[in-house]
């Protein structure tokens, strides 16, 4: 049984810096496709970014793009997302989820239904 639990989310000024983590057990971690998604009060659950199951492919969404950085280490089986340059629309619950798609196109690895298996959440507020 796949889990994973994120850690590392905060509060943090306009500007400022976080890094989530979400460490994964059960399952082969490196068969997994793994993304990071995020949810603000009274909108739709929405793609940030993902990275292939062997780390050799990112996307991220045009929000995030040069601000975000993804990376995997299968070895200790984390996946981590380093924010940079947040903003207060940034402010959101995030999500770390596992998808058994390993890889494939942006359109394939940014929706939410490939990802089955999804972890608690963890809070990101970034104050004006």
């Amino acid at each position: 049984q796949v889990q994973l639990v994120e850690s590392g989310g905060g509060l943090v000024q306009a500007g400022g810096s976080l890094r989530l983590s979400c460490v994964v057990s059960g399952g082969t971690f490196s068969t997994y496709a793994t993304g990071w998604f995020r949810q603000a009060p009274g909108k739709e659950r929405e793609f940030v970014a993902t990275i292939s199951r062997s780390g050799t492919r990112t996307y991220y969404a045009d929000s995030v793009k040069g601000r975000f950085t993804i990376s995997r280490d299968n070895a200790k089986t984390t996946v981590s997302l380093q924010m940079n340059s947040l903003k207060p629309e940034d402010t959101a619950v995030y999500y770390c989820a596992a998808s058994f798609v390993g890889e494939g196109t942006m359109e394939v690895m940014s929706a939410v239904k490939v990802y089955r298996v999804w972890g608690q959440g963890t809070q990101v507020t970034v104050s004006s």
